[in-house]
């Protein structure tokens, strides 16, 4: 069997050629263009998270809150050490 070379083989595998790099730069720009969008929601979600935390610190400022102990349990978490003040003259 005798193969011979022609031009419209030569054509065919070159088409064939550059049909495959446009297909994978067009996959590599949608696989891009999809971690991108990704990252971006990633990023508003912790903005969003960052406001409403910063929003409900805001709203908190300022304001006292006690802790009422349970003084039968002597390891509780909030349990506060007792600090005698002395006035400075």
């Amino acid at each position: 069997m005798i193969v011979t070379a022609s031009i419209t083989g030569l054509l065919k595998t070159l088409l064939l050629i550059l049909g495959g790099i446009v297909l994978l730069r067009f996959l590599g720009q949608l696989m891009m263009a999809k971690r991108n969008i990704e990252e971006e929601r990633k990023l508003n979600r912790e903005k969003r998270a960052f406001e409403q935390e910063r929003a409900s610190k805001l709203k908190n400022f300022g304001k006292i809150s006690i802790l009422k102990s349970n003084r039968k349990s002597s390891g509780s978490k909030h349990d506060a050490e007792e600090t005698d003040f002395e006035e400075i003259e």
